[in-house]
């Protein structure tokens, strides 16, 4: 079965495909050949992923899901969620650590955890699955593997950085793995 995924991030891309099943063929924007951006104008993690999905389910009217993933600091009341892709206005991932930094400069709360939304256009229905994972910001970048925040966010019980896991290993823990496994258990079931 063909699942579109309305994104362009490879390194998402490849997460996911390295959790599914293999009867499920995922298709990247890249891969159907869409090159537009489309504009994250949303207020929430939801928004978001419904304006991907949406946007290619009203194109090619195929099964298609999209997911939007948040930081959200405690201490920075919620910072830089919905807004942690362009937190420093750069886009630039490099940015968004430094301005992280700074932002958590005084604070002794480091407490932070990930969210992933995901939006499905299933059978012409609209479908929302999630997933969290609580850890900490910690003062320094570890790590050469993930994207984003992964250097600087180590999950609860854990003593690495999702930059220091390989991909197995972030995929059994991670907020992206969990919405995803949900995304697998209702399209097995649906």
């Amino acid at each position: 079965m063909e699942l579109i995924f309305a994104s362009h991030n490879e390194n998402k891309v490849n997460e996911i495909r390295a959790v599914l099943p293999k009867d499920i063929h995922l298709l990247s924007l890249n891969d159907i050949g869409f090159h537009q951006e489309i504009e994250e104008n949303g207020n929430t993690l939801e928004e978001n992923s419904r304006i991907k999905a949406e946007t290619i389910y009203k194109i090619y009217g195929k099964n298609v899901f999209a997911d939007d993933t948040g930081l959200f600091v405690e201490s920075l009341e919620g910072a830089p969620g919905v807004y942690s892709a362009r937190y420093a206005g750069t886009g630039n991932s490099a940015d968004n650590i430094e301005k992280l930094f700074k932002e958590l400069k005084t604070k002794s709360n480091r407490k932070a955890y990930f969210k992933t939304v995901i939006c499905l256009f299933w059978k012409n229905e609209i479908h929302f699955l999630s997933g969290e994972i609580h850890g900490e910001i910690i003062d320094e970048i570890r790590g050469s593997e993930g994207f984003g925040y992964d250097p600087v966010f180590v999950p609860e019980s854990y003593g690495l950085t999702f930059a220091e896991m390989d991909l197995n290993e972030k995929n059994q823990i991670s907020h992206r793995a969990g919405a995803v496994q949900k995304l697998i258990n209702f399209v097995e079931n649906n």
